[in-house]
C-alpha cells in the first residue's frame, strides 16, 4: 500500500492550522520567523582541530549520536565536558543538547541543513519547538521515519534512500531548499548510514557503484571519495560527524582512516 504525505502549516503562534490535518508519511512545519543563525566571534582562542576522536555513551559509533546541521550541532545532554569541548574545538558550531522523543540517538534521528530540518516521528511537540528554532522542519512518518539514517544532507543538495516516496522526496526539497534525489550507496537503503557530507566533500562506503558516485557529485556538488571508519567499518555516516571545518569519529578510527576523512572532507 504506498504511503501517503501532507503538508501542514504552524501559524505565528506555532500551532496548526486546524484546516491542515496529520496524516501519514510526511508533516511539515514552517518556521513561522527567521532563522536561527549563529554569529561566531573571534575571542581570541586558536583555529579549531579539524579532527578529534571520542566515544559517546560507551559508543564509537558518534554519527548516529550527533546531528550537525546548519550552524549548530544537536547531541545528546549530560556528555562528559572534554567531549564537549572536542565538540565546540572541532566542529565549530553552536551546541544544543536534546533528546528526540527520548532518545540520545539524534544524529540517526535528525537531518538537515541551514534552511530545514527533517526529523522522526517520535519526536515531542517540545523537540519539535526547539528544531523549529532553527529553520522549518518535516516530521518523517510511517516506515520512514529514521531521518538521519536516510538523508545525506549540505547545502547544495540531499541524497535520499528509495524506500521515502516521491510525494516525501518534493516535501524534503522544498523544506531543506535543494535539489533531492534518491539512490541507494553501495546497494543498501540506509545512506545516511552509509555517507557523510559537507560543502566541501562527501565520504562514503567502500563498495558504492560508479553510477551511485556520479549522482552523489551531481546532487551534492561535491567530490566523492571512499573510505572507512573505527578499524574497517564501511558505516562511515553512522562513525562520523562533520561541519565544514571539522569532524568526530570515534576512538577505535586509526591514523590512515582519520587522514582519509580529513581528505575527503576538505580540511586538508
Amino acid at each position: 500500500m504506498p504511503l501517503s504525505f501532507h503538508l501542514g502549516i504552524l501559524d505565528p503562534q506555532g500551532r496548526l492550522r486546524p484546516d491542515l490535518r496529520r496524516r501519514p508519511a510526511f508533516f511539515a512545519f514552517w518556521h513561522p520567523t527567521e532563522h536561527h543563525v549563529l554569529e561566531l566571534q573571534d575571542q581570541g582562542r586558536d583555529e579549531p582541530m579539524p579532527i578529534d576522536t571520542v566515544d559517546i555513551f560507551g559508543s564509537d559509533q558518534v554519527g548516529i549520536h550527533l546531528a550537525s546541521v546548519g550552524d549548530v550541532l544537536f547531541h545528546p545532554p549530560e556528555l562528559p565536558e572534554p567531549t564537549v569541548e572536542a565538540f565546540e574545538s572541532c566542529l565549530g558550531l553552536e551546541l544544543h543538547p536534546m533528546t528526540v522523543g527520548g532518545s540520545s540517538l539524534v544524529g540517526a534521528l535528525v537531518c538537515g541543513n541551514s534552511r530545514g530540518i527533517a526529523v522522526a516521528d517520535i519526536a515531542t511537540e517540545g523537540d519539535i519547538d526547539q528544531l523549529t528554532a532553527y529553520g522549518d522542519v518535516v516530521v518523517m512518518e510511517g516506515g520512514v521515519n529514521t531521518a538521519g539514517n536516510l538523508l545525506v544532507v549540505n547545502e547544495q543538495g540531499a541524497i535520499a534512500s528509495p524506500s521515502i516516496p516521491q510525494e516525501g522526496l518534493e516535501i524534503l526539497a522544498e523544506v531543506l531548499g535543494v535539489d533531492v534525489a534518491a539512490t541507494t550507496v553501495a546497494g543498501q537503503d540506509v545512506v545516511g548510514s552509509l555517507a557523510v557530507a559537507n560543502d566541501q566533500g562527501v565520504l562514503l562506503h567502500p563498495d558504492v557503484t560508479p553510477d551511485e558516485a556520479l549522482l552523489i557529485e551531481e546532487i551534492l556538488g561535491v567530490k566523492p571519495m571512499v573510505g572507512t571508519v573505527s578499524f574497517g567499518s564501511p558505516y562511515v555516516g553512522a562513525g562520523v560527524c562533520a561541519s565544514n571545518t571539522g569532524a568526530i569519529s570515534g576512538t577505535q578510527t586509526t591514523g590512515p582512516e582519520l587522514n582519509r576523512i580529513e581528505d575527503a572532507l576538505g580540511f586538508l
